[in-house]
């Protein structure tokens, strides 16, 4: 089984403890490397690797997100690879960063009508996978993550969020 080491910085005190968010990250990503490597053969290193997680507010990400992206706006999730990775292709020993944004998160998820917690999941599966070289820049691009995120999130009990959705590109 692929072994991830993650750091957690909580920039909220909105959010959940450190403890139990590493607790719900350690399910969430580990279950999503073990379908990359199984299904997907997704190769890993042998030696653990590292993942940020930032888990902070509407602010700091609209900061990042006009900083890094050139977007002047807040977003539920941003994810920097530390090195460019194609999907199928070794990593290196440090994936990279997941920042996560609290007041986004929790009103997209009473938008959506779902769980806090099944929302912050999908957004750690979808920031994840972007570690990995996905994207849905294109179409197909698109239409592949979104089948990785929803097997992931099935394996983890939860429904298709993109049910009865064009992929979004």
């Amino acid at each position: 089984m692929p072994d991830l080491d993650l750091q957690i910085s909580v920039e909220d005190d909105r959010w959940p403890d450190e403890e139990q968010l590493n607790t719900l990250c350690k399910r969430v990503l580990d279950a999503a490397a073990q379908m990359l490597a199984t299904e997907e053969k997704q190769p890993f290193p042998k030696q653990p690797c590292e993942v940020s997680l930032v888990f902070t507010d509407d602010a700091a990400i609209r900061e990042i997100n006009a900083e890094w992206r050139g977007k002047d706006k807040a977003t539920n999730v941003l994810s920097f690879p530390a090195f460019p990775v194609t999907p199928g292709k070794m990593p290196g020993p440090m994936l990279g960063d997941i920042v996560i944004a609290r007041e986004t998160l929790e009103r997209e998820a009473e938008e959506l009508e779902k769980p806090f917690d099944d929302h912050l999941t999908h957004l750690m599966v979808h920031g994840f996978l972007h570690l990995f070289g996905y994207d849905h820049i294109e179409k197909d691009e698109a239409e592949k993550m979104e089948a990785l995120e929803t097997r992931i999130l099935a394996g983890l009990g939860l429904s298709d969020p993109y049910a009865g959705q064009d992929p979004i590109v």
